[in-house]
């Protein structure tokens, strides 16, 4: 495992506790779970925008120029 990944942004595992706890106590037991689904649900749409964006780059790199002719 490289260091990176064991230092994200230059935290380690004692700052990861603090930032959990602190998510903890504003938001409650119950709010967490909802807020990961909107977070999870976040990363997906930007993903498939990110997928669909390079799709339509891919597909005009292969547009033949001749077709495009008005």
């Amino acid at each position: 495992m490289s260091t990176f990944h064991l230092l994200v942004f230059g935290m380690g595992g004692q700052e990861w506790i603090w930032i959990l706890v602190l998510v903890l106590l504003l938001f409650g037991g119950k709010k967490i779970p909802e807020l990961m689904r909107g977070l999870g649900r976040g990363v997906r749409e930007f993903q498939d925008a990110k997928n669909n964006v390079g799709n339509e780059i891919r597909k005009g790199m292969n547009e033949d120029p001749k077709d495009n002719k008005e």
